[in-house]
C-alpha cells in the first residue's frame, strides 16, 4: 500500500509550484488548503510546519517544508516521473535549486523592501548584487533549452514559476532569455493543469 501524499497550501501562496509539481509526477495527492491566519497557525498544522507558513507536504511519515526542498523530495520519491537529474547533470541541478531559494530570493526582496546594502558590505552577503544575480540567472537559462541541461527537471519547476511570476509583476527586467525560458515552462500540460486547479480554489470576490 503507498503511503498518502497530503499537500498543505494556499492557492495565493509558493504551493503554486508544489501544485504543477505534483501534477508533473502524477502521483495521486490530497490537498488540504488552510487559511492565513488562525488555521495556519493552529496548534494541529503547527506540527506539520512550526513556522506556520504553507506550502508543506506529508508524504507516510516524512514531512518536508520549502519549495525547492520539496520539489526535490517528489523527484526523489517519484524517479519514474523522470524529474531528477540524470548522473551529468547532478551538479547543475542541485546548484540552481540552492541559488533560486538562497541567492535569488533574498536579492529580490531587498529589492522588493526597498533595502539596499552598503556597497562595502556586498562581500558579506552571499548574494552580492542585484544585477550579478540576474546576470548568473540569465546565463543558465540562455546555455540550454532547461536550467539543468537539455531534459526538464524539478529545478525547472522551480525556476519557471519564480521566474514566470517575476517577469509578471515587473520584479525583474523582461530579458529575452528570461522571457523564452518563462514562455517554455508555462507551456507544459502539468503547469496548465496545476493553474486551473488553483484559480478555481482562489476566494471569490463579492460583487455589488
Amino acid at each position: 500500500m503507498c503511503d498518502e501524499l497530503i499537500f498543505y497550501t494556499n492557492p495565493m501562496s509558493r504551493g503554486r509550484i508544489v501544485r504543477w509539481m505534483l501534477e508533473e509526477i502524477g502521483a495521486p495527492y490530497r490537498t488540504v488548503v488552510l487559511e492565513y491566519g488562525p488555521t495556519m497557525k493552529s496548534p494541529e498544522y503547527l506540527q506539520i510546519n512550526p513556522m506556520g507558513k504553507v506550502p508543506a507536504i506529508q508524504h507516510g511519515a516524512t514531512i518536508v517544508t520549502e519549495v525547492a526542498a520539496i520539489c526535490a523530495y517528489l523527484a526523489d520519491a517519484f524517479p519514474e516521473a523522470g524529474l531528477g537529474p540524470d548522473a551529468g547533470s547532478r551538479g547543475a541541478y542541485y546548484r540552481w535549486l540552492f541559488f533560486l531559494a538562497g541567492p535569488y530570493e533574498a536579492v529580490l526582496y531587498n529589492k522588493l523592501l526597498d533595502v539596499e546594502p552598503p556597497a562595502d558590505k556586498e562581500r558579506t552577503l552571499g548574494y552580492g548584487r542585484l544585477d550579478t544575480v540576474l546576470d548568473t540567472l540569465e546565463r543558465a537559462v540562455s546555455e540550454s533549452e532547461y536550467i539543468a541541461g537539455n531534459r526538464f527537471t524539478a529545478a525547472d519547476v522551480v525556476a519557471g514559476a519564480v521566474i514566470g511570476w517575476h517577469l509578471q509583476w515587473n520584479v525583474i527586467e523582461s530579458r529575452p532569455a528570461f522571457q523564452a525560458y518563462a514562455d517554455r515552462a508555462r507551456d507544459r500540460a502539468a503547469r496548465r493543469r496545476a493553474d486551473e486547479i488553483d484559480e478555481a480554489l482562489m476566494p471569490k470576490q463579492q460583487s455589488g
